[in-house]
């Protein structure tokens, strides 16, 4: 186990455990207690900027559920009442940020995702963390249809949890390359809709060059347009998270890609910002 963690090392076995791995995030300023469903490195997508090595197509194995709990109850008394944070974590991260169904994968493809929920919250709740920390789903959207997916994130909403919902990009032909999915638009929309009406809802999208150029200004368009449809459409967002690279992708041709500077990201989030959303940028 590493010393001390830092935002550029989010080994899912840091922790030595199948589920649950802590992570100092960059973007929640603290630290963030991930729990990954997909130990079998599967995901319905292939996001070109993707960390997590030898990842194939599929979906969550079965998720242990006693042990999953175990783990994540062993880990919080470590972290809430051990001697975790003064061992693992730097000073300035030294406070517990969150819960994330995160991990290897797409979180929401596990069948168990309703009662993982329910646990997470079962735990929370003895630990009286509940309204203290937030729980965050981050996702790529993709299985929001599914009942069992559903009914997770109204139990997200009672638990003052949140959707962090990728969009990457907004054109189909941008979405095949980035993330190596053919979900069509309508479907993205119909999703995020429904998403933002179940849980409170980001968008988080990930911005980076591809040998040196930023993504193309078609791209960029096709975006901000996408966005400010869903707010005519009425669809709560409560921002965008927007971040670029900040560990080594493990992908085919991710050798071409790089981070863009700060500047670029800042008059993005502009754009964005324009559109009446709060935004985060995490360079």
């Amino acid at each position: 186990m590493p010393s001390v963690l830092t935002p550029s090392r989010h080994d899912r076995d840091s922790a030595g455990l199948t589920y649950v791995y802590p992570v100092v995030s960059r973007r929640a300023g603290g630290v963030s207690v991930g729990i990954n469903l997909n130990p079998d490195n599967a995901c319905n997508w292939r996001c070109i900027y993707c960390q997590v090595p030898a990842l194939q197509r599929g979906s969550a194995p079965p998720v242990d559920l006693p042990l999953l709990e175990k783990e994540l109850r062993g880990f919080l008394e470590q972290a809430l009442h051990g001697d975790f944070m003064d061992r693992q974590v730097p000073p300035e991260a030294r406070r517990l940020n969150d819960i994330a169904l995160s991990g290897n994968g797409e979180p929401t493809s596990a069948a168990e995702f309703e009662p993982v929920v329910e646990l997470i919250g079962r735990v929370m709740a003895d630990f009286g963390l509940v309204g203290k920390i937030r729980l965050v789903l981050i996702t790529n959207g993709s299985l929001v249809q599914r009942g069992n997916v559903g009914r997770g994130l109204k139990r997200m909403a009672a638990l003052g949890g949140e959707v962090w919902f990728k969009l990457d990009r907004a054109t189909e032909q941008g979405i095949r390359k980035v993330n190596g999915s053919r979900i069509t638009l309508a479907r993205v929309r119909a999703n995020l809709a429904a998403a933002a009406a179940l849980c409170p809802t980001w968008l988080q999208t990930c911005m980076f060059a591809e040998d040196g150029q930023p993504p193309d200004e078609a791209e960029l368009e096709a975006y901000l347009e996408f966005v400010a449809d869903a707010l005519r459409q009425g669809a709560p967002l409560r921002g965008v998270l927007l971040y670029g690279l900040a560990r080594q992708p493990m992908q085919k041709g991710a050798e071409r890609l790089s981070a863009l500077p700060r500047e670029w990201m800042e008059d993005f989030a502009r754009r964005i910002a324009g559109l009446g959303l709060e935004v985060k940028v995490t360079a």
